[in-house]
């Protein structure tokens, strides 16, 4: 178990820097953007399709170490009046359910992947299949950060709870 935990962390630290990197990208993309539309008077056709693709994966890896960190919207009513006991079988079951979703995710982002396949961006051109992996790579963060919250030892309730 100990081992899971290390390589999440791992895999969670290099999500962040991922999406740090490509939520900087994207500004750049969109300051580029405006400053050649307003000032240079010549917009760009790429800049934009950049923005999106960067956009994409801050907001699914943002997503993904949501369940990582625990920092998702949820409502806590149920499981704030459960007893100890209780209540780390009523996370783990969430974090299992949490888990399946993110594994129905990469499934589904495979299929459509595939259905995908072929087409090029307007702008860029580059495959559409990286825009659409992120889908993927998006449902296999969820599940394996789901995973490993739902064995985590203790589970993954708060020690101030």
């Amino acid at each position: 178990m100990r081992l899971l935990a290390a390589a999440t962390r791992a895999v969670a630290a290099a999500t962040r820097f991922s999406v740090a990197l490509a939520a900087a990208g994207m500004l750049a993309a969109i300051v580029y953007q405006v400053v050649m539309r307003y000032v240079v008077g010549a917009a760009s056709s790429w800049s934009e399709e950049l923005a999106v693709l960067l956009f994409s994966w801050s907001v699914l890896g943002g997503l993904a170490l949501g369940v990582h960190e625990g920092f998702h919207v949820r409502l806590t009513l149920l499981p704030d009046t459960l007893p100890g006991r209780a209540r780390v079988a009523y996370e783990r079951l969430v974090d299992a359910l949490t888990a399946a979703l993110g594994g129905f995710l990469a499934w589904s982002g495979w299929r459509f992947l595939d259905i995908t396949s072929g087409s090029v961006s307007a702008a860029i051109g580059y495959p559409t299949e990286i825009l659409n992996a992120l889908a993927i790579a998006c449902g296999a963060l969820v599940a394996l950060f789901g995973l490993e919250r739902a064995l985590r030892p203790g589970g993954a309730v708060d020690a101030a709870a």
